[in-house]
């Protein structure tokens, strides 16, 4: 039996990887920032704890909450989208709120998580894009969702450094029928993420720093 964590987990990808590992029979440690989630958690059988991926105390919160844990797999699920274009500036908003929740969350979580996931020799994840899908744009629409997803690939591809006994990596989910992806996405969360799980299954530490794709296809990060 692995022990999971999924930061981000209250509905979406994050909510499919806590129910596929949970009926693997696993056990999974999930977060969430409200009671809904919370509920929604506890009603699967996962381990709940409350965090607030764009509070910096709420995530500093993971280091006693995981003391003495070993993580198998950590993934950090959590992010939004903006689709705002490159012909007008972002606001200070939208840049707070994107660049915190898909970046700079998932880099104060990294400390907090990571000593875990080496304990085990796991394999720490991110929700990402490579950078072939962010070079393919055929407008300059969701640039400020594209910029923070290239830095998040950079901040994977930095942490190998630090934390050599785990495996740091990017995944692609794929476009997915989410909030983000919208209902006419090719592929359930139910699908994305089994192929998900096929491919963190198959990680190496030679992919540390690496980019996943669901269907197995490795590359770099930078």
């Amino acid at each position: 039996m692995a022990t999971v964590l999924v930061i981000g987990a209250s509905r979406g990808i994050g909510l499919e990887f806590v129910r596929q590992y949970l009926e693997a029979g696993d056990r999974v440690i999930a977060t969430a920032r409200d009671e809904a989630g919370l509920a929604r958690l506890r009603e699967l059988g996962a381990e709940a704890l409350r965090v607030d991926v764009a509070d910096p105390a709420s995530v500093s919160g993971l280091t006693w909450s995981l003391d003495g844990e070993e993580l198998d797999v950590a993934l950090y699920v959590a992010g939004v989208i903006d689709r705002g274009d490159a012909k007008t500036p972002p606001t200070r908003e939208a840049f707070d709120r994107v660049m915190h929740t898909n970046v700079l969350g998932a880099m104060q979580a990294m400390p907090q998580v990571l000593p875990a996931v080496e304990a085990a020799r796991g394999v720490f994840g991110v929700i990402s894009s490579g950078m072939s899908q962010i070079g393919e744009v055929s407008g300059s629409g969701a640039w400020l969702y594209r910029v923070s997803k290239t830095a998040l690939n950079m901040a994977v591809a930095s942490a190998r450094h630090s934390y050599p006994a785990a495996t740091c990596v990017a995944l692609d989910p794929g476009w997915v029928q989410t909030d983000m992806g919208g209902a006419s996405a090719p592929l359930t969360a139910e699908n994305s993420v089994a192929d998900l799980r096929r491919a963190l299954a198959s990680v190496t530490p030679e992919d540390n720093g690496r980019f996943i794709h669901r269907d197995g296809r490795r590359a770099a990060t930078w």
